[in-house]
């Protein structure tokens, strides 16, 4: 499963499964292969080379085949022996078609295989990089999960591909090793939640590092597994067969062995949208990425364990859309700026957003930034009763001009804690529009 924002997730993790000849492999003698990665919105975002050219990929422990659906930004990409296919997932629209390529070339750092199969979807719905402001070309999965031992570390936003041959694990007093149980090449992994009155409930979760969400869980009233009285109806994430609904909350804790996790921010989707599943296998849900980011975690599939270790942000709240309301990047924009101080004097910034300048005599400077729009709105949230809407243009929060920061920043600024004040500049239909309005507390 793939996500965006902190509160959706984009949902592709019912493809077909498939085998393929050649593994991954890494230069004779290496043990490992070290590969630095970007930390967005929970999601792991890594480079990888596709038949020559550079791409980045979402690591995504549910998905079963490499997913290429967002090509915008490159010249041409090689693709060999496509055929077209009929895919579906989650959501609630219809089957969509693909080409299925076999026999490509996939570089990750040294590791590589060279008869990689691929899947291309060029869907505009399933692009998802105007959501997360950075660009990314496809999704990754289950081929390196099997033919490494994966240790990532999320503060240091690296991963580790060990040669199983050669891997031995570090002992260490702060890590508890658990079983993990691989069903149709994805992980499971058993824990328990508390739910107001009931304690360790036993619940089977999918460890799903392409989602950026917290914790999924699937209704079941003889396990107790019910929708708590407080929750809020939400936009959960967009499937390939179109888009997922459910009920936001929160419970009183998830356990993970000895782990202890309170308050986990949680979602009951409606599971109308998992009708093309003909069979759960006993599980309960799925952890995603707000979770598995609190841990350092080594994924060992061949011995059917993952361990598990703090990090530094085991204790860090839950992200709530406090302001309900979703950005994405819409293109680009022009914007004028004067370049000189009361004084007369250039003042230039050591980094300037825009990616083009023109500079004009009389010291303004007009540059080309993206455009963040309003993407969604949920109904009743503060933005909404304060009048934000759809399509509305996102100029400033709190005073500070939006281009001057990254996508997942300015979303940090509109969901800062509960109780904070926040102003809102928007462009509407070429007029300029102020709207305040106050982060309200999610859960009583």
């Amino acid at each position: 499963m793939i996500a965006f924002f902190k509160h959706t997730c984009l949902l592709l993790f019912c493809l077909p499964v498939l085998i393929n000849a050649q593994q991954y492999i890494l230069p004779h003698g290496k043990k490992y292969e070290k590969v630095q990665f970007k930390l967005v919105n929970n999601l792991i975002l890594i480079p990888v080379d596709v038949n020559g050219a550079k791409l980045s990929f979402i690591l995504d422990s549910g998905v079963n085949t490499p997913i290429l659906f967002n090509i915008s930004d490159q010249d041409s990409i090689q693709i060999n022996d496509v055929t077209e296919v009929s895919i579906r997932g989650l959501g609630d629209g219809e089957p969509i078609k693909a080409l299925r390529s076999s026999n490509n070339t996939f570089k990750i750092g040294n590791a590589r295989n060279h008869q990689q199969m691929l899947y291309v979807v060029m869907d505009r719905e399933l692009n998802f990089s105007p959501r997360l402001g950075v660009v990314v070309h496809g999704i990754i999965g289950y081929d390196l999960f099997r033919d490494f031992v994966v240790s990532i570390n999320y503060v240091s936003q690296v991963i580790k591909l060990h040669n199983p041959k050669h891997y031995k694990q570090k002992k260490n007093a702060k890590t508890q090793t658990l079983p993990i149980h691989i069903v149709k090449n994805k992980a499971y992994v058993e824990g328990t939640v508390a739910m107001g009155d009931q304690q360790n409930i036993p619940v089977k979760l999918l460890i799903d590092s392409g989602s950026s969400d917290a914790l999924w869980l699937f209704q079941n009233e003889q396990r107790g597994l019910h929708v708590p009285p407080n929750h809020y109806e939400d936009f959960l994430g967009q499937g390939l067969s179109g888009s997922v609904y459910g009920k936001r909350t929160k419970i009183e804790g998830l356990s993970l062995g000895d782990f202890h996790l309170k308050g986990a921010k949680t979602a009951f989707p409606d599971m109308e949208y998992f009708s093309s599943i003909t069979s759960f296998g006993g599980r309960n849900g799925s952890l995603g990425g707000e979770i598995l980011k609190r841990f350092t975690a080594v994924y060992n599939y061949g011995a059917g364990t993952i361990s598990l270790r703090k990090n530094a942000m085991f204790n860090d709240p839950f992200n709530f859309n406090l302001s309900g309301i979703d950005l994405q990047h819409n293109g680009v924009r022009y914007i004028s700026e004067r370049i000189t101080n009361a004084k007369g004097v250039v003042e230039e910034k050591g980094d300037s957003f825009g990616t083009v300048q023109i500079l004009f005599e009389d010291r303004s400077r007009i540059s080309i930034v993206p455009e963040i729009i309003v993407s969604g709105i949920r109904a009743g949230s503060p933005g909404q009763e304060a009048g934000l809407r759809k399509g509305d243009v996102i100029l400033a929060v709190n005073g500070k001009k939006v281009h001057d920061y990254e996508l997942q920043e300015i979303l940090s600024m509109l969901n800062a804690k509960e109780g904070k004040k926040i102003k809102v500049q928007v462009d509407r239909l070429g007029s300029d529009v102020i709207v305040s309005y106050v982060l309200k507390k999610m859960f009583k």
